[in-house]
């Protein structure tokens, strides 16, 4: 019985006529669940955290729950140790990078990077007394989708690229911590096909757009592809992401200068679906649990096909 409950479960949720996602069936016990998403959320947004500055206290225990979550789901440190620190003057940063090779005897060569930040600003104009600023939708959020995919992607071990799953410090203080690692992976001589940033996916969009967005849309196929692996528009375009200067704004664009590869940023926030950008508000209480699972899953077979197709099929576009 509850094998049948399960199969009944996946087959709502991958939608029926669909031969690629009804043969992922398989695989329904290793999605994300919603009460797994926001535990986590709400510990890393929660005023424990302090906002989560880079070089406070509040940061170093973020940075100790991802450790300890790499740890739980058997995700290896890509260094000697989880930590690529860095410092910004008097203060020392450090990125959190989780690694899960390849099993495919050549891809495993090839790396594909799922990136957040997990900094935020620490404090903010104060409101009733309120002034710890514990960035839920930014970026929490994404941080949480990326330790998600660690976890499903260690429990499946049919990755054929291997991953690197990489959480950023001082992204606020202006993109500090993915440049010094994008700087420090190209130095090594990482091979590396394709990075996505995930920046706030904690609230949704009008029903009539897509789930999400990226940045820099024309700059690659990638959107393109993902959506063609989900058999799903979970990506699209968004108008105002070139005024905003999106592409340049967040932790993709250090890889897409130091790598020249389809490095771009999916976001779900479009600045007419949350008022908190920066704000005391943007607290746990805020974000739309079902909305983040939903994204979370969805986003499964996209990124399984990118990390697991037998040559690189998204490329840069000739603008």
């Amino acid at each position: 019985m509850k094998k049948l409950l399960s199969i009944i479960v996946a087959i709502m949720f991958f939608g029926c006529g669909s031969q690629n996602k009804i043969s992922e069936i398989k695989h329904t016990s290793k999605l994300a669940l919603k009460e797994d998403i926001k535990a986590s959320l709400e510990y890393l947004a929660s005023d424990e955290l302090k906002g989560r500055h880079t070089g406070s206290e509040g940061i170093e225990k973020a940075a100790v729950f991802i450790e300890n979550f790499f740890k739980k789901n058997k995700v290896q440190p890509y260094f000697k140790t989880y930590r690529d620190s860095f410092h910004l003057k008097d203060i020392v940063g450090y990125n959190i990078v989780g690694y899960i090779q390849g099993q495919d005897s050549e891809l495993k060569n090839e790396f594909v990077i799922l990136g957040a930040h997990y900094d935020h600003i620490g404090t903010a104009e104060p409101v009733n007394g309120d002034s710890i600023a514990n960035g839920a939708n930014d970026d929490a959020s994404g941080t949480v989708a990326v330790l998600e995919w660690a976890k499903y992607f260690s429990k499946l071990k049919s990755n054929k690229r291997s991953i690197l799953f990489t959480l950023y410090a001082a992204e606020e203080m202006g993109l500090k911590g993915s440049g010094h690692l994008a700087k420090r992976l190209k130095d090594e001589g990482l091979n590396l096909y394709t990075m996505i940033n995930f920046e706030m996916i904690g609230v949704p969009r009008t029903e009539e757009e897509t789930m999400a967005y990226i940045t820099g849309y024309k700059k690659s196929n990638m959107a393109e592809k993902l959506n063609s692996y989900a058999e799903e528009d979970i990506v699209g375009f968004l108008p105002q992401a070139k005024a905003y200067n999106l592409f340049k704004r967040s932790d993709n664009y250090p890889f897409f200068k130091a790598f020249k590869i389809p490095a771009q940023a999916i976001s779900t926030f479009d600045f007419t679906n949350f008022d908190y950008y920066h704000h005391v508000d943007d607290e746990a209480d805020k974000m739309d649990f079902e909305h983040m699972t939903s994204f979370i899953n969805k986003m499964i077979l996209a990124l399984e096909g990118m990390i697991n197709t037998s040559t690189k099929e998204i490329k840069i576009n000739n603008e």
